[in-house]
């Protein structure tokens, strides 16, 4: 029989996951892929254990060495503090290694390429942000990309009808 903490463990890491921003993955081709802590305010992790999160307009931006997520929509919760001022869609600070922001830095200046937020999620009980260095994807490209979702589908779908 399992003990209450690896119970308690397996849970956790089952609702890991905060949010997706599945956009990111269909108008963007993922180069390399990074874990960049946030800095958050009290209200917002209490937010982020609720679920009330919304990732799909975020995106990242470079200013003076750091980087930031902008439009990441963090809803206070009803309950939230009365001394604080919670501001949905305030800029978040990203914590990266200095040879990691420089490496992004130096990417993002070559033409094409974005810093883009790919999910948020729990790690050791901190609030980890992935986030991708992207090139934007032509329209063929995007084209292409729901042909083949919908094969993949088309193909579950038959063998599905042929186990029955």
């Amino acid at each position: 029989m399992a003990s209450p903490s690896t119970k308690k463990a397996s849970a956790k890491s089952a609702d890991a996951r905060l949010a997706d921003n599945k956009k990111a993955l269909f108008n963007y081709a993922i180069e390399e892929r990074f874990e960049a802590g946030m800095v958050l305010q009290g209200w917002e992790v209490k937010a982020l254990r609720e679920g009330k999160v919304q990732l799909t307009d975020g995106y990242v931006v470079v200013r003076d060495g750091e980087l930031f997520l902008i439009g990441c929509q963090i809803n206070p919760l009803r309950t939230a503090s009365t001394h604080v001022t919670a501001e949905a869609t305030r800029t978040r600070k990203l914590l990266l290694h200095k040879d990691q922001i420089r490496r992004l830095i130096g990417k993002t200046e070559q033409k094409g390429f974005t810093i883009v937020p790919l999910n948020l999620h729990w790690k050791n009980g901190k609030v980890k942000c992935e986030i991708a260095l992207a090139k934007g994807k032509a329209e063929h490209d995007k084209r292409d990309t729901i042909k083949e979702r919908e094969g993949r589908r088309e193909v579950e779908r038959a063998m599905k009808q042929r186990q029955r």
